[in-house]
């Protein structure tokens, strides 16, 4: 099976739920991670904060932070390669490149597929 892997910004922590203000996005990307790893989907998630060598000793992501810098992250790759920068992974994206089947999840607009209602 295909890992996945989040490089994070900085973060406190990954549920989105630390501080005074809910991250709504961080929530439900924690749900959807949740959901994929009890799938038997390898999810690992990095955060810059807690484990910068993580980012130091990943070639791709190394070059990714020199050139685009901390700000562009979330950076996710899927077996190795680059899949989606600046923004967290859908459900529907994680079923996809986990190659899952994914019933009464919102797809990610595409629905020409069937695979949604609209």
């Amino acid at each position: 099976m295909t890992t996945i892997e989040i490089f994070e910004p900085p973060l406190c922590c990954s549920t989105g739920v630390c501080g005074t203000e809910v991250d709504q996005e961080l929530v439900d990307f924690a749900a959807d991670v949740e959901w994929a790893k009890q799938t038997g989907t390898t999810i690992r998630r990095w955060n810059l904060a807690q484990q910068p060598l993580a980012f130091a000793e990943n070639a791709i992501v190394k070059a990714f932070l020199e050139r685009s810098g901390q700000e562009a992250l979330p950076l996710v790759l899927v077996g190795g390669e680059v899949a989606l920068a600046g923004r967290y992974p859908r459900r529907a994206e994680l079923a996809r490149w986990a190659g899952l089947e994914q019933e009464g999840a919102e797809s990610d607009g595409d629905c020409c597929s069937g695979n949604c209602c609209c």
